[in-house]
């Protein structure tokens, strides 16, 4: 088979996927299985490879030093993703990615957060809708120091989803010689090929594990705002508790 006909397949196949299989695959689902309050999903992002594009090549030179397009992810208690945004160019800050994704619309809007809200310590916890660690600066107290345990422990699932995706999607791991906006179609039809499969029970071997030398996924860290800050005091105080 030629190698055009294959690029024909799989432009074919990844604009089907986006059509029919992305909306099916991946949407909200709320399943707290975190033990924290009222929390709907855990976010991250990682940076797939490509070739430098024709137009604006610079924008797409990462702080790694090679060129790629970020890929943010909500997943959701066990690991399938609910929400997906990517195609934004390597040399964008995490947080800026955030700010233009669709997950920032969404919670804006107030969707899929609850109208009843559970009240810790006098604060309501979503209220601010992002939560991230203390800074360890090496004199964080024994109640910090358990809240970021638990909300690394919560992160766990989202760190394993990236890499059961690509695990099994070899293809989001090396360079993708492919135009920017096929490569973007690639990567929502593998989001939504691993919902599938992990919806499904299908095997995954620990041997298609990326190796730990691949690029780790981003960790999304925010400003924290005053009002940011009384909702973490307050959860930490809730999970000492």
């Amino acid at each position: 088979v030629s190698i055009s006909t294959v690029c024909r397949c799989v432009q074919e196949f990844c604009a089907a996927a986006e059509t029919l299989l992305v909306p099916e695959q991946i949407r909200f689902t709320e399943q707290n299985r975190w033990g924290l309050p009222q929390c709907i999903g855990a976010i991250d992002g990682s940076h797939i490879p490509i070739i430098a594009p024709q137009d604006y090549h610079c924008d797409y030179f990462n702080r790694k030093g090679w060129h790629s397009i970020i890929l943010q992810g909500v997943v959701d208690g066990k690991g399938l993703f609910w929400n997906v945004f990517t195609g934004l160019p390597g040399s964008l800050h995490d947080a800026r990615v955030l700010r233009l994704s669709t997950l920032w619309e969404v919670a804006s809007r107030g969707n899929h957060i609850p109208a009843c809200t559970k009240n810790i310590a006098g604060v309501n916890p979503l209220q601010n809708w992002l939560l991230k660690p203390f800074i360890d600066t090496g004199r964080l107290t024994a109640e910090q120091r358990v809240y970021n345990m638990k909300i690394s422990r919560a992160r766990v699932v989202v760190e394993n989803a990236f890499g059961r995706l690509k695990g099994r999607w070899r293809c989001l791991m090396k360079r993708n010689d492919c135009a920017v906006d096929l490569v973007k179609s690639m990567v929502l039809t593998c989001c939504a090929l691993h919902n599938l499969c992990e919806s499904h029970g299908e095997a995954y071997e620990s041997a298609w594990d990326p190796p730990s030398a691949a690029e780790p996924v981003l960790a999304l860290a925010q400003p924290v705002e005053e009002e940011g800050r009384d909702v973490r005091e307050a959860l930490m105080r809730y999970l000492n508790s």
